[in-house]
């Protein structure tokens, strides 16, 4: 199932990729988009308009939809929570705290309900918990789009009013992975592909935003890493972005539950496609 509206190569390209390895198994899918899948009814009762599957992958981020599917019996690849625990970046730091893994210090925008206010103590507070450069991220985004690299007070001052009514969060800058960073592929549990992401021109290393991939090597800790952060999470599937501390530390960055893999695929010869299949299958 896809998003009503999305439309990209990435995308594209699972969506062949993956009727291609589902049908090598013999596994029969449609490809439908989520809009007028599901509706709850004047009684209360929800109804899907989606014929019966035994299971739905699900590539969207559309919890509410995912949750009525769920609720209607369909087996949703990955969970309506794992998504949701994934899609907001902040509750995906929370959900991760006191588990050994490292993470940038964070400090979540407060809600804002007045956009006149006076915001001086907390420009004040960032500023001294975080000091600058810093790193501002709306809670919801895909690509790098909505990541930004605040490095001056009248910038953090910029960002903060045009955030100021939407989640947001302050991290740390790590400045020892500046434009790279490890891409972990995650089918199962278990670590299955990954490559080191770069970008000579954007301290964001996206592929999306005209970075690019490398094979490299994977040591045991980013790899216990990237599999605890999936399992806490509960993510079938995922990609886990790593960026790389001082003194070469795993430092998750972000969890993403639909990664595109694309890229991957093509620099690593790995078939995540079929990996994911074959677990899918595995489970029904």
């Amino acid at each position: 199932m896809l998003n009503a509206f999305a439309s990209s190569e990435g995308q594209e390209y699972q969506i062949n990729r993956f009727t291609e390895e589902f049908s090598k198994l013999g596994v029969e899918i449609s490809v439908v988009r989520n809009i007028g899948s599901v509706y709850i009814e004047e009684d209360g009762s929800i109804i899907s308009n989606l014929p019966k599957a035994d299971f739905i992958l699900y590539l969207d981020k559309d919890i509410h939809i995912a949750t009525l599917l769920e609720k209607c019996g369909y087996k949703l690849f990955n969970s309506a929570r794992s998504i949701a625990l994934s899609d907001d970046k902040m509750d995906t730091y929370i959900t991760l705290t006191n588990s050994g893994i490292n993470m940038p210090v964070t400090v979540p925008a407060p809600l804002c309900y007045n956009l006149n206010v006076d915001d001086h103590d907390f420009i004040t507070y960032v500023l001294g918990k975080l000091g600058l450069p810093m790193v501002m991220k709306e809670c919801y985004g895909s690509f790098g789009k909505q990541v930004h690299l605040v490095e001056t007070k009248e910038q953090l001052i910029t960002v903060r009013i045009n955030m100021i009514d939407r989640k947001h969060l302050y991290q740390q800058f790590i400045g020892s992975s500046y434009g790279f960073d490890t891409r972990v592929i995650v089918i199962g549990g278990k670590v299955y592909a990954w490559f080191k992401r770069f970008n000579n021109t954007d301290f964001r290393s996206n592929i999306e935003l005209g970075g690019s991939g490398e094979i490299c090597e994977l040591s045991e800790d980013y790899r216990e890493c990237a599999e605890k952060a999936a399992s806490i999470l509960n993510l079938e599937y995922c990609g886990v972005d790593l960026l790389h501390g001082r003194d070469g530390e795993p430092v998750l960055c972000e969890v993403n539950s639909n990664a595109f893999f694309r890229g991957i695929e093509r620099v690593t010869g790995k078939n995540v496609a079929k990996a994911y299949c074959e677990l899918i299958k595995s489970k029904i």
